[in-house]
């Protein structure tokens, strides 16, 4: 069972929710965790700790913390745990909702989303592990900022940090809009992180290519790749093209690597659209 909430506030505390977890530690699946999420010297991860808890089970036992307030989720997200700082996560989706919320249809819920997604952005460092981001960063930043004004700035904004979560926060956080059949920040986002010297960010860019072909255009993902292909990380095009055809996977995998300026890029994506719809027929 959770720790209780603290009886003078009436509502649980970020410590009670560190403590609900800690007696549901695993000593061997943590040290799995921890190689698992790169934690060793160098790595991405490095110095983060792990309990051991499996997320079914985090998210479970985080039902009974609903009622907490912001500031303790604040602490919770500073936790050294990555399971507390997972909870955190599930609480803030969980509060935020699954839609942005009108401030003039609902200004109580509009200013608390607000403080959720500042609260986010601000705690980034703490949000340091891809699964962290990927469960949280299309509903909190995705959704607050669909079909606003502050979306394009914001993301750009967040693809020019020296903060590797940043830059996937922004990445993962188009995948709201592209549930939403809109496709124009993914494509956006995924041209400045084209040449990211991060392989998670190889990663998030070609999967959310995929993405896009899958669930909005697959035309549009074809034109993208008509682009961008021969200047495209490896690992992101191989995500990318996943679900396509074995002759069009090998075709954009043949394509030749080159390090070219934008107008060498456009005028030969012109011929490769050509040349590509023509050997598909």
């Amino acid at each position: 069972m959770p720790a209780k909430p603290n009886s003078k506030t009436k509502t649980p505390l970020a410590r009670d929710l560190e403590i609900a977890l800690k007696k549901k530690r695993n000593p061997q699946a943590a040290a799995f965790l921890m190689r698992f999420f790169k934690t060793g010297k160098g790595e991405y991860a490095e110095g983060d700790k792990f309990l051991g808890i499996k997320v079914p089970e985090t998210r479970a036992l985080v039902r009974d913390f609903e009622a907490m307030q912001l500031n303790e989720i604040e602490k919770a997200l500073q936790s050294e745990w990555h399971e507390v700082r997972l909870g955190a996560l599930v609480l803030l989706v969980t509060k935020f909702g699954k839609r942005r919320v009108e401030p003039g249809i609902d200004p109580i819920r509009a200013k608390e989303q607000r403080a959720i997604f500042d609260l986010y952005l601000r705690s980034a460092e703490k949000i340091n592990n891809w699964d962290l981001v990927d469960l949280s960063a299309a509903q909190i930043v995705g959704g607050m900022l669909f079909q606003t004004g502050e979306e394009r700035r914001t993301l750009t904004k967040l693809t020019e940090s020296k903060l590797l979560w940043d830059r996937r926060i922004a990445m993962i956080a188009t995948h709201y809009a592209l549930r939403q059949k809109d496709a124009g920040h993914a494509t956006h986002v995924s041209k400045l992180l084209l040449r990211d010297r991060e392989d998670l960010m190889h990663k998030a860019v070609g999967w959310t290519l995929r993405e896009l072909g899958k669930r909005v255009d697959r035309k549009l993902l074809l034109a993208f790749l008509d682009e961008h292909a021969s200047v495209m990380p490896p690992t992101a095009l191989r995500y990318a093209i996943e679900h396509l055809s074995p002759r069009e996977r090998a075709y954009y995998m043949n394509v030749p690597r080159a390090e070219l300026s934008r107008a060498a890029v456009e005028t030969r994506a012109v011929k490769r659209a050509s040349d590509v719809r023509r050997s598909l027929k």
